[in-house]
């Protein structure tokens, strides 16, 4: 019997106009998004590349100069683009994608391309993450708000009852029927992905387990499809006709895609404030000029430093040591603006960090804060991401100041000029980046997961009991 209803429904799906016309705007729509997202991601790649292998030209072939002149010169480094990007953008677009390597300053991410479009751009994005989460589940309602409903308007409900058919094998099987059409929509556009993904190749780096992490994307926005469609039987069995039914679930796509993502952001920003950029920005200045906690101000930390190392080797003047005093000053100077970076950048991180837990958490009152809070993850495009490869880029800056710190000392001698050549520029060895597992990605979404597993667990209880009134009330 439940083969027969799965039957009838993938009947009454592909027989109807609504169906036919909405799922083929729909799969055109995510088929154009996610070819689209391919050649946006293709662009970006060939232009960080050649944009990397620019700024690297420029630091090997700038000549002549102090070590500590090309260290203000610095490095400019490109944040590689995950494979996966062509499905969720994510946060690409609003950190910037490149940031100098120089001396002294640990420099933020820029060259947003948000900041480049005009005000309305990015609410017309299509996005196959905009496909996956806002149009598919609409058409889902659109598909379903009838199903048990239409029957009992019809009367073929209580016909069915009658036979014996169980409400609960029957919510089952109109269940997997509108799952397998959803089906016919999706396993062509999921090959589209996987042919996007296979001409990406194997990426530069931004992520690991791409094949996987694709695979898991698939199935996280199952989850999210089965939420709608059980949500959708539930209410067309406990609404009094399709009409009211249809109203109650628009009602709820809207609040869930539309007004909660708002919502959460605006409540994280004022649970969780963060500084603004010139705050930022100067907090950062006083520390560095004044010390912080036990630190002292920059003037008595060289103080201190000058009489330590004329000490310990026992001379009266930086002239009489052994090595170049103002290399090692200058790294001194370095290693303890690491420690206010590390204060300042942390302390910011685990702000973003604890805003992206409340998002996930405020998933419990709508789905699509969840998924997409997953689905950036997996596409690595999600600020998590984006702060590992910030880390690696400044643990390329650190070790690049110190090569050329140490060569000021062991190479230099005070008051005389000195100039490095190509030779030094091209011991500073280049970032290698190693994108991070998928296992690494799902650490940051255990919230999400489980607010995903919480709604499918309650969408299926809701339609389990929608269903077992339906006697009572025909």
């Amino acid at each position: 019997m439940t083969l027969a209803i799965i039957r009838k429904e993938i009947l009454e799906l592909t027989r109807d106009g609504r169906f036919r016309w909405g799922g083929f705007i729909v799969l055109v729509l995510l088929s154009l998004s996610l070819l689209g997202g391919w050649f946006h991601r293709h662009q970006v790649e060939e232009a960080h590349t050649a944009a990397q292998a620019m700024s690297w030209s420029q630091w090997i072939e700038q000549g002549d100069k102090n070590p500590h002149s090309a260290a203000h010169f610095g490095v400019h480094v490109f944040r590689p683009t995950s494979a996966l990007s062509f499905v969720d953008q994510g946060v690409d677009g609003y950190v910037g994608s490149t940031t100098l390597l120089e001396a002294h300053y640990q420099n933020p991410f820029s060259f947003r391309a948000v900041q480049d479009a005009p005000g309305l751009a990015r609410f017309a994005d299509l996005t196959a993450a905009t496909t996956l989460q806002l149009l598919i589940p609409l058409l889902i309602l659109l598909m379903t708000y009838q199903a048990v409903s239409g029957e009992r308007e019809r009367g073929t409900l209580r016909q069915l009852l009658s036979l014996g058919v169980s409400p609960v094998r029957l919510g089952a099987g109109k269940a997997l029927g509108v799952s397998v059409g959803l089906l016919l929509l999706l396993v062509p556009a999921a090959m589209v992905g996987a042919l996007a993904l296979f001409m990406a190749g194997p990426g530069d780096g931004a992520v690991g387990n791409e094949v996987l992490r694709f695979a898991l994307l698939a199935l996280a926005y199952l989850g999210y499809f089965m939420v709608f469609v059980l949500l959708a039987l539930a209410v067309s069995a406990l609404a009094p006709s399709s009409r009211v039914a249809l109203g109650i679930l628009l009602g709820l796509w809207a609040l869930n895609g539309l007004v909660a993502p708002r919502v959460a952001s605006d409540i994280a920003r004022m649970a969780i404030p963060l500084p603004s950029g010139l705050a930022f920005q100067a907090a950062v200045s006083h520390d560095l000029a004044n010390g912080f906690d036990d630190h002292p101000p920059q003037a008595a930390r060289q103080a201190i430093l000058r009489d330590s190392v004329l000490a310990a080797y026992g001379v009266a003047l930086p002239e009489e040591l052994p090595f170049n005093f103002a290399g090692l000053r200058f790294q001194s100077g370095e290693e303890f603006a690491n420690l206010v970076f590390d204060r300042h950048f942390g302390s910011l991180k685990d702000q973003m960090a604890a805003q992206g837990h409340l998002h996930q958490l405020l998933g419990f009152v709508a789905p699509h804060l969840a998924i997409r809070s997953l689905s950036m993850a997996l596409a690595g495009t999600d600020p998590w991401h984006h702060a590992r490869y910030a880390d690696a880029a400044e643990e390329q800056r650190r070790l690049m100041q110190q090569i050329l710190n140490e060569d000021i000392m062991v190479n230099s001698r005070a008051g005389e000029t000195y100039l490095a050549s190509a030779d030094l520029w091209s011991r500073i060895p280049p970032l290698e980046y190693a994108g991070p597992p998928v296992t690494w990605a799902l650490e940051s979404q255990q919230r999400a997961i489980l607010v995903l597993l919480f709604w499918l667990a309650l969408a299926g209880l809701m339609m389990r009991r929608g269903l077992q009134t339906l006697g009572r009330r025909i």
